[in-house]
């Protein structure tokens, strides 16, 4: 008999997780609220769609290995591959080729084209099934309370699965269905991610780059008191995000198109995509706080509340969109659970079996974002508000800093870092090689910036006044 799974949340983790499973011989049913997508619209039900985003290495290496159609409809759509060697430094070891960099490559894709794309690929999957205005209520359980059976939805209708799939973002639903039908529900881990963001999007006037990608991926950097990062994207397109604190009322105005320009073109590394006539606005100045970092107990305890039930993407974690990762760690999760799932294991061990994969997969991305945060909000909070300078913590091993200002001189150490920020190490495995380590140690301090000094504090929030008209 043929394995069924119905998917609660048509967004990038529900669609990866219904393709894998398809794929894997499951019949599956995808109940999406929001209608198909359509263009370059985003959809009201995705609000942090509007806002740039990156697939990064891990998430690239998923596709073109599990699912290489989708990888062909991105760049039938424009979407650009982006080889990240060619932001190595210069020096001794730095730009030779080594035969392990065929992996440090991403895709300039917008969310927006890549679920799309996605959604494309998953409807014409002959088991898979999209309905859409479909809003789900609650589960299913059985007799003894302790599996889920299906869902219901609000109209009163069950659908009976095997197993139900949470891809309903960071709102994480099962929770709420859980708590409503008497279940407990474990604790959640949680800390504050200290970020507002602002996003526009761009299309390009003419053919290739106006300036260098400095991160491989994108131009810009986070400095002292504000993140200003760009994102090429498909079809000629790209994004420019600010990253500011949430109680910075100075920087309120970068909603409004003119002062979002003008900072754009005081930020190192931007300006040169927004000289006159090189490309057009083509959506206004979207606006976000981001949720908390979370790592879910519903995704992650060793003992799941009931069987059959499985959160994946942001309503099994979320950490800061600084780092980009979201729509990766959703893809490599979507394969992970449908391998495990297609085992056969009995459906006890499948809970326990698929906490312990999401413990692992999710945990050291939590954590360091976690840790990265405070240490912003801290530096942030000290240059907007005046607070005391945070005290680094005393630490006999490199931390990522170290590795970020060795990386500058060292090819090798780049390498280690490019890894960490593009998914496919972690932090405790790049500075746990003693090698790396050394190097990192070894470095010479890194050579002084050749790109014009971002603007100070003051610098900003009159930039921001200027352009407001105050």
């Amino acid at each position: 008999m043929t394995p069924t799974a119905v998917v609660v949340g048509g967004s990038i983790a529900g669609l990866a997780t219904a393709l894998a499973l398809g794929d894997a011989g499951w019949r599956v049913e995808v109940l999406e609220r929001a209608a198909p997508p359509e263009g370059d619209a985003h959809r009201p039900t995705v609000p942090q769609a509007r806002h740039s985003h990156t697939l990064t290495s891990a998430g690239f290496g998923v596709l073109r290995e599990r699912a290489p159609d989708v990888v062909g409809a991105c760049l039938a759509a424009g979407a650009p591959f982006l080889d990240l060697t060619v932001a190595l430094p210069a020096g001794p070891d730095g730009r030779t080729s080594e035969v392990d960099d065929d992996d440090l490559v991403a895709l300039a894709c917008r969310r927006s084209t890549l679920e799309r794309m996605l959604y494309r690929v998953v409807s014409a999957r002959r088991l898979v099934s999209i309905g859409h205005g479909v809003a789900v209520r609650g589960l299913l359980l059985d007799r003894s309370r302790t599996s889920a059976i299906g869902v219901v939805t609000e109209g009163g209708g069950r659908i009976p699965a095997d197993v139900v799939v949470d891809a309903t973002g960071h709102r994480a639903a099962a929770r709420s269905w859980l708590t409503a039908a008497g279940v407990p529900v474990p604790a959640d881990l949680t800390g504050p991610s200290g970020l507002r963001g602002f996003t526009r999007f761009y299309r390009l006037a003419g053919h290739g780059w106006p300036g260098p990608l400095n991160r491989g991926n994108a131009a810009g950097d986070i400095w002292d008191h504000y993140a200003g990062v760009l994102h090429p994207g498909d079809g000629g397109t790209f994004s420019i995000a600010f990253g500011v604190l949430p109680d910075d009322p100075a920087m309120d105005a970068l909603r409004q198109p003119a002062a979002f320009t003008a900072v754009a073109r005081a930020t190192p590394g931007l300006g040169a995509w927004l000289a006159h006539g090189v490309a057009t606005p083509i959506s206004p100045v979207f606006a976000i706080t981001s949720p908390p970092n979370l790592l879910r107990g519903l995704a992650t305890s060793p003992e799941p509340p009931v069987a059959g039930l499985f959160p994946v993407g942001d309503a099994a974690c979320v950490t800061n969109p600084l780092f980009g990762r979201g729509m990766s760690l959703a893809l490599i999760q979507a394969y992970q659970l449908a391998d495990l799932l297609s085992a056969g294991p009995a459906a006890a061990d499948q809970g326990g079996a698929a906490a312990r994969m999401a413990q692992a997969l999710f945990q050291p991305w939590y954590e360091h974002s976690v840790r990265a945060d405070e240490e912003r909000i801290a530096r942030w909070s000290a240059a907007v508000h005046g607070w005391p300078a945070p005290a680094l913590p005393a630490t006999e091993r490199p931390t990522m800093r170290d590795a970020a200002r060795a990386a500058a001189t060292d090819g090798t150490v780049w390498r280690g870092l490019v890894r960490v920020l593009m998914g496919l190490r972690t932090p405790a495995e790049v500075l746990g090689d003693e090698k790396l380590v050394a190097r990192i140690r070894q470095a010479p301090a890194p050579p002084a910036d050749p790109r014009p000094a971002a603007p100070t504090r003051a610098e900003l929030v009159h930039i921001v006044a200027t352009a407001d008209g105050r």
